[in-house]
């Protein structure tokens, strides 16, 4: 009965970790059905979004910090974004005021939604890492792989060469996360491509309530091609090098010789494999 009750709360801190993320398929969804008089759908979604992420500041749901996380990574994806419907990855077919470049300014929203799930589960977890590599090895990596998202379009896209160097480098780093007391530990890998293939799943989901559309998408909806894993899996490795290291900068201040480190090892704490 007890890991039945352990995974019921490991459940309900990831869902509860996905308040903002589910609030945009929401309105993504309902969005598409009802349409509101004397605005655009996506300047709609834009408002409901910033109103969203006011109402879980203000409720303490999310702390100052995480906020300025979230900013900066609507920031690289509304970047993103505006590079690769320019380049015709996707388009946004729908009119709206609040369009830069052809792309909505609600769009980055959906890349902060990720850095959202994951500040939410760092601090509902009580998150560690062990084995971290470093800001100069994990900043490399990150920005190779955040330029490799515009260069391929021109040059070969090395994204296999990427991901293997992902293995190299984080091949020693683990998460610990802890579940009412209980220790556990994932290989940060392992959890990369998790969180990568949930993404997909979303994505799908969006493209299905029309949130942009991929070029086989125009004439009717079909499923994204599985190879986007691999994006959304190097994407994710972007977003958890910014928190974490942010994670890490946070608490050396507030804590003198404080490591990133985890000093105890999680079996002896009781750690499980998952």
């Amino acid at each position: 009965m007890k890991p039945v009750v352990q995974l019921l709360h490991f459940g309900y801190q990831q869902a509860m970790s996905c308040i903002f993320p589910v609030a945009i398929f929401l309105t993504l969804a309902v969005s598409g059905v009802v349409q509101l008089p004397f605005i655009h759908r996506y300047d709609l979604i834009l408002v409901v979004l910033l109103l969203v992420q006011y109402g879980m500041y203000r409720s303490g749901l999310e702390t100052r910090d995480e906020i300025k996380v979230i900013c900066v990574f609507h920031i690289i994806g509304l970047a993103l974004e505006i590079y690769k419907v320019k380049m015709g990855s996707w388009s946004y077919p729908e009119p709206a005021l609040s369009k830069v470049f052809g792309v909505p300014l609600y769009s980055g929203f959906m890349y902060a939604s990720v850095a959202s799930y994951m500040c939410q589960a760092w601090r509902r977890l009580k998150m560690d890492m062990t084995g971290w590599p470093g800001l100069l090895a994990a900043g490399l990596l990150g920005g190779a792989i955040y330029l490799n998202f515009f260069t391929h379009h021109f040059i070969p896209d090395f994204r296999w060469w990427l991901a293997l160097l992902v293995l190299v480098v984080f091949w020693r780093t683990w998460i610990i996360y802890r579940v009412r007391g209980k220790v556990y530990r994932m290989p940060l890998t392992l959890a990369f491509f998790l969180v990568g293939f949930f993404i997909w799943l979303a994505e799908n989901i969006a493209t299905f309530f029309n949130a942009w559309k991929y070029p086989d998408q125009y004439e009717a909806w079909h499923p994204v091609s599985v190879s986007k894993i691999s994006s959304w899996f190097l994407l994710v490795i972007i977003s958890v090098i910014i928190v974490a290291q942010l994670k890490h900068v946070k608490a050396g201040r507030m804590a003198e010789g404080t490591k990133f480190e985890v000093v105890k090892d999680p079996a002896e704490e009781g750690a499980g494999n998952s």
